[in-house]
């Protein structure tokens, strides 16, 4: 019996999975046949690999009919990074590559696409397969050269980069390795390399005059990962201020480095030879954007969305009501849970969203209605009705700190008052916060305040009862939802940690609640700001 096995990986959401391409080369009709759920660009797989082996590796067994089951036959598989073990098991399967036994497969893993002439080219999402690759036992893998290093970042894997099929079958069989063509970076790259994180690198929060109290408010966010909402006439500094966030965090952990990458090399947007990701991501999409590039979806296999791509970093949606009811609606789901569901027919993948929502909004269309005089606003009591409208309901319940952003005078060059601070200083505080919530949560599955679910905080972490007081009156006279009750509790905890407070009291408390309301007369207590400085 000419039989062969080889094992390669498929995705589904962040999860991986081990699939056994099993191929029997057999006389009979001459065919070749792909079953086990494969979609349109695995069906082609049979053209490419038949000519990678002809021009590459001796003959394709054209006299025998070819049957490739990809096991386990229920799971839907589709990508071209099959190309690479559907080949290698073909060859060990047929009886005139002699020195290829099936046997000599075994222990391996294979990823990457074939071309015609026996090249191999990049594929998306090698890190997440070959986490899952060593998560079953597997611990070696051949995968395009160029994705060597992204490979490598899995401990205890021992990764073979290759330019082609002919290379694959020399180490294998312990022969000397041929030379081959350079493999092929991807089809495409970066035009515009001015804009993204070298950027944004280059920002500080020193840059801004004023917004003592937004300034607070942010760090807040930043130490628990609670969602935020910025809103102010336009050009106030909201933009501003929502980009300098990533510049107070601190580095990814090397688990959180991992999840973003391999979130990053499942989308495809991983640059070749970058490493680890260890700057929290920043995305920033339109508010013309699609759900699908939002949330994550696509035609074939649902890709992450950059809600998901911006997982341990910061998703900014500016002019937030601008943005399609659809896409508005679905952010529930993120900003509760942390994660976010998409199917698409059969298929349903799950990707984390653990990111730090920071919205933005005008008080009005126009943009320039401020204060009691609506300033130089052109829009009439109706549309700015309908406008705030949009700003209310489930969706708003779940953020956490509601933030005026006022027009600020200018002060540059003024020496009154002490100066601004920079990123750096303020990193250092949220750093050291997010330490004491890793000491309180470290035998949680939860790391910031954000995540703690409210059962846990009554239980295990209540607040004083002075603090606890103010908040169960809030909820008695109907400013507090029970949702926005466990929000305040959150957020107090961020406070006393930002403090360095060891249990939040009623001043947290009160603190809390002036970040959470979206009444903007009500401010936050005096000392509150100058404290943080």
């Amino acid at each position: 019996m000419a039989f062969a096995t080889a094992r390669s990986l498929a995705l589904k959401g962040a999860d991986g999975h081990v699939i056994d391409v099993q191929v029997d080369v057999s006389p009979g009709l001459v065919n070749t046949t792909i079953v086990g759920r494969v979609d349109k660009s695995l069906s082609e797989a049979r053209d490419r690999v038949r000519m990678a082996i002809n021009n590459d590796c001796g003959r394709w067994p054209a006299t025998k009919r070819v049957t490739i089951l990809l096991a386990p036959a229920d799971l839907p598989k589709s990508g071209t990074h099959y190309d690479l073990a559907i080949a290698v098991a073909v060859m060990a399967a047929d009886k005139k590559h002699e020195e290829l036994t099936p046997d000599l497969l075994e222990g391996w893993a294979f990823i990457g696409e074939l071309s015609v002439a026996g090249g191999l080219r990049p594929v998306p999402g090698v890190l997440p397969m070959v986490i899952a690759a060593a998560a079953h036992g597997i611990t070696r893998v051949f995968v395009p050269e160029p994705q060597a290093g992204e490979a490598g970042l899995v401990p205890g894997m021992t990764v073979f980069g290759v330019r082609s099929l002919s290379q694959v079958s020399a180490v294998l069989r312990g022969a000397e390795v041929p030379e081959a063509d350079p493999v092929v970076g991807p089809s495409s790259s970066p035009l515009a390399t001015w804009r993204g994180a070298d950027r944004l690198a280059d920002l500080d929060l020193r840059d801004l005059d004023g917004l003592e109290d937004v300034r607070y408010a942010v760090e807040v966010a930043a130490a628990g990962g609670h969602p935020t909402m910025l809103i102010g006439p336009r050009g106030t500094g909201k933009t501003s201020i929502a980009e300098r966030i990533p510049t107070i965090l601190p580095d990814l952990t090397t688990e959180q480095a991992l999840e973003v990458t391999a979130l990053h090399s499942v989308a495809g947007v991983l640059p070749e030879g970058s490493g680890l990701v260890r700057r929290p991501p920043w995305f920033a999409p339109h508010h013309s954007a699609s759900a699908a590039s939002v949330l994550g979806g696509g035609t074939g296999r649902a890709r992450p969305g950059q809600v998901s791509l911006a997982h341990h970093g910061v998703l900014f949606l500016d002019e937030f009501p601008h943005f399609r009811s659809d896409v508005v609606e679905a952010m529930r789901e993120p900003l509760e849970s942390g994660e976010v569901t998409i199917a698409r027919g059969e298929e349903s993948a799950t990707y984390p969203a653990r990111s730090l929502v920071v919205l933005a909004a005008n008080p009005c269309p126009c943009g320039n209605f401020h204060g009691l005089s609506g300033g130089s606003c052109e829009c009439g009591e109706v549309v700015r009705s309908h406008y705030r409208r949009k700003l209310s309901g489930p969706i708003l319940d779940r953020v956490d700190i509601w933030m005026e952003v006022r027009p600020q005078g200018r002060r540059r060059g003024v020496s009154f008052g002490a100066e601004p601070e920079s990123s750096a200083d303020v990193r250092a505080r949220v750093a050291e916060a997010r330490l004491r919530q890793a000491r309180r949560y470290r035998d949680c599955s939860w790391l910031l305040n954000s995540s703690c679910p409210g059962p846990a905080l009554v239980e295990r972490w209540p607040l004083e009862p002075g603090g606890q007081r103010l908040v169960d009156k809030e909820l008695s006279e109907g400013r507090l939802t029970r949702r926005g009750m466990t929000r305040v509790q959150r957020l107090a905890w961020t406070v006393a940690d930002c403090a360095g407070v060891v249990r939040p009291g009623e001043r947290e408390a009160e603190i809390a609640m002036a970040l959470r309301s979206d009444d903007c007369t009500r401010s936050l207590p005096a000392g509150v700001v100058r404290a943080a400085s």
